[in-house]
């Protein structure tokens, strides 16, 4: 089978996906938007499933309501419930495994003030768990002292570990999992607990807030690494898009962007 024939043929089982799902979870960036560019499409994906899907997002830098009133401004009315973010639930997650522990937050003005106000108790030294999340002040001196709080016990809570996201224009955006990378070059110390995708915890919470099952979702992102595996591991059917996508092929285009399913999505699809 020649190569435009196969991309019909992934891109016609990806409309039926589409078509059959009860409920959809999708990815954000490089999904839904690129930074402050909407993709073209993701408003009529979301109204078409208007009730019946949740954003699930690796993003650990803003909260749900900062970030819906983002989205609002860019034209992509997604309530609050509605998103499922890796900050938010890394937060969630501290509060349930580790209610009284003394934390140090390396992420976000809007982290840190969600944390405080969920009740977490926030330090700067002797810290018992350190969290590392999106953080825009992240320096040589904060890597020096979190290595240290490491290196005499602490925990480590990564919120996610992207490298990098879509960016506009072709370029990428540095992720968690960049700033990781040096936290872990450094101490030597591996995560105690990873938060984001690939791992359950984000799509389980967006299959609970939806009261879906695995097998009546498809999950849209753009990373198989972590929308790909994740969706996997979850028995979910998957279509990725972004830097899969192939502009010559229709058939998706009343749903959603023109788009075709790679070869490790046509697994994710080919799994439930």
């Amino acid at each position: 089978m020649n190569t435009e024939s196969a991309a019909h043929r992934l891109a016609h089982t990806a409309a039926a996906r589409l078509a059959q799902a009860e409920h959809l979870i999708v990815d954000l960036d490089g999904t839904l938007i690129r930074e402050h560019e909407v993709l073209a499409g993701a408003a009529q994906l979301l109204q078409r499933f208007d009730g019946r899907y949740v954003v699930v997002s690796n993003n650990s830098t803003h909260s749900p309501d900062s970030l819906s009133r983002k989205l609002h401004r860019m034209g992509l009315k997604v309530a609050p419930q509605a998103l499922v973010l890796a900050g938010e639930q890394t937060l969630a997650y501290l509060r349930r495994e580790h209610p009284k522990a003394r934390i140090f937050l390396s992420g976000s003005r809007a982290l840190q003030q969600m944390a405080q106000a969920m009740g977490c108790d926030l330090v700067r030294d002797e810290a018992e768990v350190v969290v590392l999340a999106l953080d825009p002040h992240f320096n040589v001196a904060r890597l020096t002292h979190i290595v240290n709080q490491l290196r005499r016990g602490a925990l480590l809570v990564v919120a996610n570990a992207d490298a990098t996201h879509p960016g506009p224009r072709g370029s990428v955006v540095p992720q968690t999992g960049a700033l990781l990378a040096a936290v872990r070059t450094a101490s030597g110390v591996a995560p105690h607990r990873i938060i984001g995708k690939p791992g359950p915890l984000l799509l389980a919470e967006g299959m609970r807030r939806l009261s879906a099952r695995a097998d009546g979702c498809v999950l849209i992102g753009d990373n198989p690494d972590t929308d790909g595996l994740g969706a996997r591991a979850m028995g979910m059917a998957c279509i990725l898009v972004g830097a899969h996508e192939r502009a010559d092929v229709p058939e998706l285009a009343a749903l959603w962007r023109p788009a075709v399913v790679s070869g490790a999505a046509e697994s994710c699809l080919s799994s439930v």
